[in-house]
C-alpha cells in the first residue's frame, strides 16, 4: 500500500499542474497578445481545454498513487459516495491546498517578468468571482446555484467513470472532457471553480477583495460534491453489483487506492 505521505505528495503536485496549466493558460495565453487582438490567443475554449487536458494527462500520472483527486470536493464527494476514509480528508485536502498556493505563485512570479503588469480586471490572475467579480456580472445566488449543478455533474462523471461496472481504462478521458465541458458551461459566469484550491491559490495574490469570495468556493462545491456522492452510491449503484471503494479483491493490490483512475 502506498503511503499516506506519498499519496500526499502526489496530490501536491498533481493540483500544483492542474493551476499552472489551468490558470497559466488563462493568465499568459488567453487573450495573447492583448484582448483586443487576439490573433493567438486560445480564448474560452482553449482555457476550457487546458483545465481537462490536465487533468486527464495527471490522472494517467498519479492516479495509481494517490486516486488523483486534485480538489478537495472530490474528495469529499469520493468520501460521500463511501468511497474514501474520512480519516484521509484532512491531509489531502491539505496537500491540494498548498499545491495550488504554489501554483498560482509561480503564475504570479512568471506574470510580473512581463514589463507594466498589473493585477486588473474583473478576474485578476483567474481568480473565481460572482456579483461585479463574475465575468458575465452573474449574481451570488447565479454563481452559486452554477457551482453546485457543475460540481455534481462532474462528481457524478467521476463517480460513473470509476465504477466497478465502467468500461476500463477510460476514466480520465471521461474525467478530463467532463471537467472542458463545465468550463465551457461555467467560464462566463464565475470563471469556473468546481474546485475550492484553485480558487484558493490565485485568491491569496489577487488581493483582499478576491480573497472576501473564496467562501462561496469553498462551500457550493463541496455542497455539490456531497450530493452527487450521496445520489450516486443511494440510487445509480446497482443492487448487489461491486462499486469501487468497496470490499473487492482488487484493492489487495499493493498501490492500489479506492478510487484510482488508473485501473479503470
Amino acid at each position: 500500500m502506498v503511503s499516506l505521505f506519498t499519496r500526499c505528495i502526489a496530490e501536491f503536485v498533481g493540483t500544483f499542474v492542474l493551476v499552472l496549466g489551468g490558470c497559466g493558460s488563462a493568465v499568459f495565453a488567453a487573450a495573447f497578445p492583448n484582448a483586443k487582438i487576439n490573433e493567438l490567443g486560445i480564448g474560452f475554449l482553449g482555457v476550457a481545454l487546458a483545465f481537462g487536458l490536465t487533468l486527464l494527462t495527471m490522472a494517467y500520472a498519479i492516479a495509481h498513487i494517490s486516486g488523483c483527486h486534485i480538489n478537495p470536493a472530490v474528495s469529499f464527494g469520493l468520501w460521500a459516495g463511501k468511497r474514501f476514509p474520512a480519516s484521509e480528508l484532512l491531509p489531502y485536502i491539505i496537500a491540494q491546498i498548498l499545491g495550488a498556493i504554489v501554483a498560482a505563485g509561480l503564475v504570479y512570479l512568471i506574470a510580473t517578468g512581463k514589463p507594466g503588469f498589473i493585477l486588473s480586471g474583473s478576474n485578476p490572475l483567474a481568480t473565481n468571482g460572482y456579483g461585479v467579480h463574475s465575468p458575465g456580472g452573474y449574481s451570488l445566488i447565479a454563481c452559486f446555484i452554477t457551482e453546485v449543478v457543475l460540481t455534481f455533474i462532474f462528481l457524478i462523471v467521476i463517480l460513473g467513470a470509476t465504477d466497478g461496472r465502467a468500461p476500463k481504462g477510460f476514466a480520465p478521458i471521461a474525467i478530463g472532457m467532463a471537467l472542458t465541458l463545465v468550463n465551457l458551461i461555467g467560464i462566463p459566469i464565475t470563471n469556473t471553480s468546481v474546485n475550492p484550491a484553485r480558487s484558493t491559490g490565485p485568491a491569496l495574490f489577487a488581493g483582499v477583495e478576491m480573497f472576501r469570495q473564496v467562501w462561496m468556493f469553498w462551500v457550493a462545491p463541496i455542497l455539490g460534491a456531497i450530493l452527487a456522492g450521496i445520489f450516486y452510491s443511494s440510487i445509480l449503484r446497482e443492487s448487489g453489483a461491486p462499486v469501487v471503494g468497496e470490499a473487492e479483491p482488487e484493492f489487495s493490490r499493493p498501490g492500489v487506492r479506492e478510487g484510482d483512475y488508473s485501473r479503470r
